[in-house]
């Protein structure tokens, strides 16, 4: 004799499915699992299917469907002004550093000193960033910091990109200093490059620009900020792995911070503000420089 037989549930998704035959096991409701190429059903014996139904709608009511929180909507800026910028700066004082313009030693002038630093001297935290040891670290710098400045300065606005990314990098650098010995002398704009890798790690986390329920989701800006860190931040004796991480930490910490003037940084004219502020700060930063 075949017995008559009732859905009491449905769905696409199988394991919801799976989840619901459980509760009806727990209760020695007899059943079987019905799949086909779409969905899959729950089935059980005529007489058992009210009280199934019920013991279903219960366990829905106790165990609400979690739902998957959207992604804020998020208007991208143009980022190739803040770049173009940032090429010509540092292009120019690489050739004004290596003829000596000005009858200065730039280098002497403009590098990391611990010593120095630590007497005073802040705008070395700065002018360090626009100096490079040979074509080969310029370059390098030129493509890394092209490409995570295209990346901040699409969420931040060119210019609150590169105000952001000169201020955490040179935080960063007198961070590093001050960590290591006094006699630390360095030179190069990676310390600035990490900076922008740490501003849009910070900011897309802390903006929950990628927000899931997941979490391999809630922290995939964190763990891919620091493999990239590990990647292309680390080297030879001759890398300053030590500056490069405190480059990343710095502008992590400057993004999570940003997040908080939300659309004010879309007006053009802040932008255009902290375009000047970002110039203001490494001129005035090299004039004191000359004039010490």
């Amino acid at each position: 004799m075949v017995t008559d037989m009732r859905v009491v549930f449905e769905s696409r998704n199988r394991r919801a499915c799976a989840d619901r035959a459980l509760v009806l096991e727990s209760l020695k409701i007899p059943y079987s699992v019905v799949d086909d190429a779409a969905s899959s059903a729950l089935i059980v014996p005529v007489e058992f299917s009210a009280r199934a139904s019920e013991e279903l709608r219960l366990y829905d009511l106790e165990n609400p469907p979690r739902l998957r929180r959207p992604a804020p909507t998020f208007v991208y800026q143009d980022p190739l002004s803040g770049v173009i910028g940032y090429a010509i700066v540092i292009c120019i004082i690489a050739w004004l550093a290596g003829e000596s313009s000005f009858g200065q030693d730039w280098y002497a002038a403009g590098r990391v000193d611990g010593v120095l630093v630590r007497a005073g001297e802040w705008w070395r935290t700065v002018t360090a960033l626009t100096l490079h040891s040979s074509v080969g670290h310029l370059i390098g710098n030129l493509v890394f910091g092209t490409l995570f400045g295209l990346f901040a300065g699409r969420l931040l606005g060119s210019g609150a990109a590169w105000l952001a990314i000169v201020s955490t990098a040179a935080l960063g650098n007198t961070l590093n200093t001050l960590l290591l010995e006094s006699t630390h002398r360095s030179i190069g704009a990676s310390t600035a490059v990490f900076a922008a890798l740490g501003l849009v790690a910070g900011f897309v986390w802390r903006g929950k620009l990628m927000a899931q329920d997941r979490w391999p989701y809630r922290v995939g800006p964190i763990v891919g900020g620091l493999a990239l860190l590990m990647y292309t931040g680390t080297g030879d004796e001759n890398t300053d792995t030590g500056a490069h991480l405190m480059g990343f930490i710095c502008g992590f910490a400057g993004g999570m911070l940003l997040t908080l003037f939300g659309d004010r940084m879309r007006s053009g004219r802040v932008q255009l503000v902290a375009a000047g502020l970002a110039v203001l700060v490494v001129v005035c930063a090299w004039s004191a420089a000359f004039l010490a």
